[in-house]
């Protein structure tokens, strides 16, 4: 029988990273479920939930992965996971939304207040600051699961927010 943990990275960004990892991970036995990885700024980010065989303990997995070169640095854990792996309806991306302009403080805050308030799940979301030419750019990609009852209502609400911030959105389903 097998076992599910939660494998947590943060650490320097490095060319080869998460071949590294992932190819250490595979090597272990291990089977990746839900996975993520993200540059952010000059660091690195990797989350996946894993299941391991009965024989591979979550101290092996800590000890095999703070062994690879590209992990010097890192923080690392590695604990079980109780919760299931499964996904559950709310979960599943309907649509898509990109939020696009100048960063301020809260910006996040009010964007995401539009989701909750319609019953929507964020189920991913990325925000970057991109310096060019031109003043600042702050763009936030969400993908998030939205009742079909509410989504054109939803929708209409986050735009309307990015409006009043000074903000372009767009949307799309999935």
């Amino acid at each position: 029988m097998a076992h599910d943990v939660r494998i947590a990275i943060s650490c320097p960004d490095r060319t080869g990273l998460l071949s590294a990892l992932t190819g250490r991970l595979f090597d272990l036995g291990a089977d990746m479920g839900d996975a993520s990885f993200a540059v952010l700024g000059e660091a690195a980010e990797f989350a996946t939930v894993a299941r391991l065989p009965d024989s591979v303990a979550a101290a092996d997995v800590h000890n095999a992965l703070a062994a690879l070169p590209e992990l010097e640095g890192a923080e690392i854990s590695v604990t079980a996971f109780a919760l299931g792996v499964t996904h559950g309806e709310s979960a599943h991306v309907t649509h898509r939304i990109e939020v696009r302009g100048t960063d301020r403080p809260g910006l996040v805050a009010r964007l995401t207040e539009a989701f909750a308030d319609y019953g929507a799940n964020i189920v991913r979301m990325d925000c970057e600051r991109r310096s060019g030419d031109r003043a600042e750019d702050y763009v936030i990609r969400i993908e998030a699961w939205i009742p079909e009852a509410r989504a054109e209502t939803c929708l209409a609400a986050v735009d309307n927010t990015a409006q009043s911030l000074g903000l372009s959105s767009s949307a799309a389903a999935i």
